[in-house]
């Protein structure tokens, strides 16, 4: 079926986190997580190696309070938002534009990293004290 309606602009990207979010406040207290997602394209290249995408995410209020809990690097996500340019000026004086996916929905698709148990050496019957 054709879209009739107005503008759309919306993105599904399936990846892994390449380092934990960074989760910041506004001056005004709004929660914000940003966070970079590595999606792995269809294809290899030439010589057979799979490439990967690399997208910034940026998430608000609840969301990002949520993925700054739940995520860390290398976790499996699933985002959902529209895709936003904007620009700015670096220290340099230089323009600078950066393209950014703003979630509306981020799917955790694998468990957040839990802390290592504590190894414990294996020992035989007889190295037993008693």
């Amino acid at each position: 079926q054709l879209y009739r309606g107005g503008i759309m602009n919306r993105a599904t990207l399936i990846g892994n986190l390449t380092k934990d979010p960074d989760m910041r406040q506004t001056q005004s207290g709004v929660s914000v997580c940003t966070f970079t997602l590595a999606v792995q394209r269809r294809y290899a290249d030439q010589s057979g190696e799979k490439q990967a995408d690399f997208f910034n995410v940026v998430c608000w209020r609840g969301l990002a309070d949520n993925c700054a809990k739940y995520l860390v690097k290398g976790s499996k996500a699933g985002v959902h938002g529209s895709i936003q340019n904007r620009s700015y000026e670096d220290k340099q004086g230089n323009k600078r534009t950066v393209t950014e996916i703003i979630a509306d929905e981020v799917e955790f698709l694998s468990r957040k990293v839990e802390t290592q148990a504590p190894a414990y050496e294996e020992i035989t019957d007889n190295e037993l004290p008693f």
